[in-house]
């Protein structure tokens, strides 16, 4: 076929929304058939194409790459073809007529191959001869500026429709995003249609639920927790990161990294790993998610420490957090040098006490207990305090049914530590085999390689892979040397403690827990008055819970302290479970 008119140097852009759509689907393909037929049949040559992978409805659009490239004399450019105006922009006239102007300004025309863009130009004056800026006009401008706006009207559509599903199944508990880690999206059929939930992923969510238990343990500091996650073989997800203008290109691979110590805390104060989805789209609303978390609230509670805290009521689910800069915070409201100022009352109003300590004339400070601005005075020396509710703890003990009690809970949470043993030696098996693999395709590699320095740069992947390995299988050596402990070993401590209840209640690091399973002995917290006399043989009034009592050895006469209510299930879950930990504390 013969071409009369001399050949055109032509621009043409190819754009696809996303990168999924560019990726994964067939669009820029078929836009590229498209323009190189209709290229062929108007014996136009194209220079280059560009692609973008990248929605055009912001006010950085995309095309201005290519609208630049043929401003330039140097590149010879006469047309700029585009499949369609809503390929070429969805930002409405406005960005439409600019960037269609910078062309003409440069003498490249527009044009789309479903013919909508008009190449002819009208001139109102033209009988008469003479032509004004005014005079000469397009007359499918009107047409185009229509097409424009309804390719910007048609995107609000799109994501209205999109965005506006997922805000709604998203406050309904479904999961409409990139999983985060720890788990992986699964689609199921509900009422609602095929919904996505999520569901713990097979390695990811083994660190995150080592780093609540780890944190719950109190028995290591945050430093010392992440270096126990790295050694199971921690590392964060990796994906590509793709050049800003052209996302078919693959600049580098990011991730793979450690566990940090800001990282740790971020997941430690995610609801979501507790199954409360609370993101921007719930409004800050919490709703219980239609999926398991990854630990229990209490759990999540737990490693938190009060500074947030998941909080259920009457069905429905709040998520507190207290993390106030420092200037906002109450001092003295935690304060470890006075424990005890919430759970003992004042013997005259019945209140609770307050801790301070007060500047004696020398300068030097006296910590004491009190009670004042209430109308009366009442002041004991913080070593005095707290050596009367030692006193009084030394002369209470378990009662036998409740021992039995004791002794499950210690059991069970050795089978369960063993049993965490077993799935950590698993876990590093696991990532044995997957640093032995990788480092096998990286090897791979080297027999394409001619360059020096990309061999140079191989080996040191490899090299860093196989010591991480070695690290791993020390990791795995010492978990199998540590053998469970004896189970009569076990007992003898579960028995001695039962002895020795005050070492359970006061042999703990934390002030401010000690004093919290203090208060557990009681049904109504006690006053100071009430446990100095307890100790002096004449505690009548002091409300004790049902599963403890004063020694017998201590009293020389019958007293009753039996309670108006047994103590209540969380309480006491609450205290076997700190009486485990630190039994097993002293065992593994």
């Amino acid at each position: 076929m013969e071409h009369s008119a001399p050949q055109k140097n032509a621009v043409a852009a190819i754009r696809v929304s996303t990168v999924r759509q560019g990726t994964q689907g067939d669009s820029p393909e078929a836009q590229k058939e498209q323009i190189e037929q209709y290229a062929k049949n108007h014996n136009i040559h194209i220079k280059k194409f560009f692609v973008f992978l990248e929605s055009a409805s912001k006010d950085e659009q995309p095309i201005q790459e290519a609208v630049d490239y043929c401003k330039s004399p140097k590149n010879d450019i006469q047309l700029f073809i585009i499949k369609s105006i809503d390929r070429f922009t969805r930002g409405g006239s406005y960005y439409y007529e600019d960037m269609k102007m910078q062309l003409e300004t440069h003498g490249v025309q527009l044009i789309d191959i479903y013919g909508v863009i008009g190449a002819q130009t009208v001139n109102t004056l033209e009988h008469l001869g003479v032509s004004f800026k005014w005079s000469v006009y397009s007359p499918t401008k009107k047409a185009e500026m229509l097409e424009a706006e309804r390719a910007k009207d048609e995107m609000r559509d799109i994501m209205s429709r999109m965005i506006g599903a997922e805000i709604r199944y998203s406050r309904m508990g479904y999961w409409v995003r990139k999983p985060p880690f720890g788990f992986i999206n699964e689609k199921i059929e509900t009422p609602n249609g095929k919904r996505t939930i999520l569901k713990p992923h097979p390695v990811e969510s083994v660190w995150i639920k080592k780093m609540f238990e780890l944190r719950c343990r109190g028995t290591m500091d945050d430093h010392r927790i992440i270096k126990e996650i790295n050694a199971l073989g921690y590392r964060t997800r990796t994906d590509c990161l793709r050049d800003k203008t052209d996302r078919t290109q693959i600049l580098r691979q990011r991730g793979g990294g450690k566990l940090t110590l800001k990282r740790f805390w971020s997941y430690l104060k995610n609801p979501l790993y507790a199954g409360v989805n609370y993101v921007k789209w719930t409004k800050d609303n919490p709703h219980k998610g239609k999926f398991d978390g990854l630990v229990s609230v209490d759990t999540f509670n737990r490693a938190n420490q009060g500074k947030i805290a998941i909080i259920e009521e009457n069905g429905e689910v709040q998520v507190k957090n207290w993390d106030n800069p420092r200037y906002l915070i109450k001092k003295g409201v935690r304060n470890p040098e006075f424990p005890y100022r919430r759970v003992v009352m004042c013997p005259h109003c019945e209140k609770p006490l307050y801790g301070s300590a007060s500047k004696g004339k020398l300068g030097k400070y006296y910590p004491a207990y009190h009670c004042d601005k209430r109308g009366h005075y009442f002041r004991v020396p913080k070593e005095e305090f707290e050596k009367t509710v030692i006193n009084f703890i030394r002369n209470i003990q378990i009662k036998p049914n409740y021992g039995k009690a004791l002794t499950e809970a210690v059991l069970q949470e050795r089978d369960r530590r063993n049993k965490e043993t077993e799935n950590d030696e698993n876990l590093i098996d696991k990532r044995i085999g997957e640093l032995q693999a990788q480092a096998q395709l990286t090897a791979d590699k080297i027999r394409f390689l001619s360059s020096e320095v990309a061999i140079k740069y191989i080996e040191a992947d490899i090299i860093k892979i196989e010591d991480e390995i070695a690290g791993l299988i020390v990791q795995k050596k010492k978990a199998q040397l540590a053998q469970p402990t004896d189970l009569k070993v076990v007992m003898a401590y579960v028995e001695y403690f039962l002895e020795h209840l005050d070492e359970l209640l006061t042999g703990g690091s934390e002030p401010i827990n000690r004093a919290a399973y203090f208060g557990v002995l009681f049904d109504l917290a006690p006053t100071y008055e009430e446990l100095l006399f307890g100790t002096q043989k004449k505690a009548e009034c002091i409300k004790l819970n049902d599963a403890f009592a004063i020694s017998q050895s201590h009293l020389a006469e019958e007293v009753g302290f039996e309670p108006t209510n047994p103590l209540t299930g969380w309480q006491f879950s609450k205290l076997l479970h700190s009486a485990a930990m630190r039994l097993l504390q002293t065992l593994f």
